[in-house]
């Protein structure tokens, strides 16, 4: 998923704490009374790109998404165990080639309309469809024949491995077993959209009209109130959604603040029951009064720096694991971030499925400065201007300062720090316009393949530049192969490449940080950090 990525303005004459320009405007309800309202008030990071479930690929949009749109399966909010959703059962075949879903008929859009199979074929043709460009529509790969219609190579989405037996009945063949399916299955680019609606605003225009506030119709358990951007996004309780009598949250006001310190603050000021993250210098404090607020859970991703091997330097394979080698991550994790986040020195979050890398490179800044010697640049000398993106957030200034300090001591070379908000972050990476910049994933599902298939040739969030034919081969043969050490073989294999190519370089493995107001409850730890709404609920 997940590419990283707000607040309200306290009350007061002198207007102290602001998440963003919004002049001295007031908000004088405190927490305690939205508890009672069932009000959930939370932090989400950045500006949301879009809520298009087709389009987007960050942590802050899907926050969102999973309010308003419901899959096939959903998930359990305690182990992300798969749980129904609009299917209310399924079953597959012996062979893993075949499954079926049983739709429960009491499932409808936020207008009224009943949510059918029918809805969800169309979602898959359009999320597969090349002239829409869904940065995710690999996540459909898995169907047989979606690559081929991605890719062009046929045109008749009827030879897509997705058949409605009934308006109610969806059969799903594949083009190989898919162990992992059901988890995939409660991604958003499988997540259906409304078709009146795509028709209307456009089905396949990336920047369609369709997710505005008062266009937006959805099946989840609430509805797009409003959108104010730059301010606050309000979604409301559901009356169409087939569980709405398990849902207590009545509104969920979603505050876009990049500034982490001023979220802190608000949360500190009773304005926010959910923080996104934390300012870094601030987790020690939090530590010391044993605050029942302060959540370090562990969390299924990698923060890492994407490189664009097409760059002049970048495109040496001697320098990319220069860099790579001349990081102290320890010293990184220990007294920058602070978080208890572990080292990486490979990509795949350890015990991922049980599956661990089991080589990863090494840390040696005597090694560091041979390589960058055999790749032209003795002590650093000659290395061209060199650019560092990353999205605005204290975290991730603090990181880069931390890593552009040991590259200047290691290897007395000089990188220019690049701060961008969100959406010209994700744009600018999209288009290949850096040259390395800021990246986290986290795990779509888990299962390593979330990590490693996303870097085949051309997918969506391969915005490197870089690939590797037997890489590809590799991960292809794996996604063939149902016996489970076999396919972690392929995947070791896989990631060797990866890591010693190093188009890439794996910084630490995530913790979630967030503050969690004791009035919150139903948000339950779990290495995904989803958090589905419809279990959330305020204590007065």
């Amino acid at each position: 998923m997940k590419l990283w990525t707000s607040l309200i303005i306290i009350a007061g004459m002198a207007c102290l704490i602001t998440a963003f320009p919004m002049g001295c405007s007031k908000r004088e309800t405190p927490v305690d009374l939205g508890n009672r309202e069932q009000i959930l008030h939370r932090g989400i990071g950045s500006e949301p790109k879009d809520l298009d479930p087709h389009m987007v690929t960050g942590v802050t949009e899907f926050n969102i998404i999973i309010g308003l749109l419901e899959g096939l399966v959903s998930q359990n909010p305690k182990d992300m165990s798969p749980v129904p959703g609009v299917a209310e059962n399924w079953e597959a075949s012996t062979n893993g080639l075949t499954y079926t879903f049983h739709f429960r008929k009491n499932a409808k859009w936020s207008n009224g309309d009943p949510v059918t199979v029918h809805d969800f074929i169309f979602s898959f043709k359009r999320c597969l469809s090349p002239k829409l460009g869904a940065p995710y529509a690999y996540m459909l790969y898995c169907l047989k024949n979606a690559e081929a219609y991605n890719k062009g190579t046929i045109t008749d989405f009827s030879r897509v491995g997705a058949k409605a037996l009934d308006d109610y009945t969806l059969e799903l063949d594949l083009a190989s077993p898919t162990p992992y399916l059901l988890g995939l299955l409660a991604h958003h680019s499988w997540f259906p959209v409304h078709p009146p609606t795509l028709r209307k605003f456009g089905e396949e225009q990336p920047d369609s009209k369709w997710t505005k506030a008062g266009n937006f119709i959805g099946n989840g358990p609430f509805n797009l109130k409003s959108w104010e951007p730059d301010k606050q996004i309000v979604i409301e309780k559901s009356q169409t959604y087939w569980d709405k009598n398990i849902v207590r949250l009545k509104e969920i006001h979603f505050y876009p603040i990049g500034d982490h310190k001023s979220e802190e603050r608000s949360f500190r000021a009773g304005q926010l029951h959910i923080t996104e993250t934390m300012p870094l210098d601030r987790i020690g404090y939090y530590r010391r009064q044993n605050s029942k607020s302060l959540r370090l859970d562990p969390y299924l991703g990698t923060y890492y720096y994407l490189i664009n091997v097409k760059r002049p330097a970048l495109n040496n394979v001697k320098v990319r694991q220069a860099l790579a080698m001349a990081i102290n991550r320890k010293n990184l994790t220990a007294y920058v971030t602070k978080g208890g986040e572990t080292p990486a020195h490979f990509f795949t979050p350890p015990n991922t499925a049980g599956y661990t890398c089991s080589k990863g490179f090494t840390e040696d800044i005597e090694k560091a400065k041979q390589l960058l010697t055999e790749a032209g640049y003795p002590d650093g000398k000659g290395f061209p201007n060199i650019q560092l993106l990353y999205n605005t957030s204290d975290a991730h200034v603090r990181i880069a300062e931390a890593i552009q300090q040991m590259w200047k001591m290691n290897l007395n070379i000089n990188i220019e720090l690049i701060n961008m908000e969100w959406k010209v972050y994700v744009a600018a990476t999209d288009e290949g316009k850096y040259d390395i910049a800021r990246a986290g994933w986290i795990g779509d599902y888990v299962d390593p393949n979330s990590f490693l298939d996303m870097w085949i040739k051309d997918r969506g969030n391969n915005r490197t530049g870089w690939s590797n034919k037997e890489y590809d081969r590799l991960l292809s043969e794996a996604a063939q192969t149902m016996d489970r050490d076999r396919r972690y073989g392929l995947f070791q294999q896989a990631e060797q490449i990866l890591i010693s190519e190093m188009p890439i370089i794996p910084l630490y493995f995530y913790r979630s940080k967030h503050l969690v107001n004791p009035a919150v409850q139903g948000w339950d730890p779990n290495i995904l950090d989803i958090h589905p709404y419809k279990f959330v609920y305020l204590k007065p």
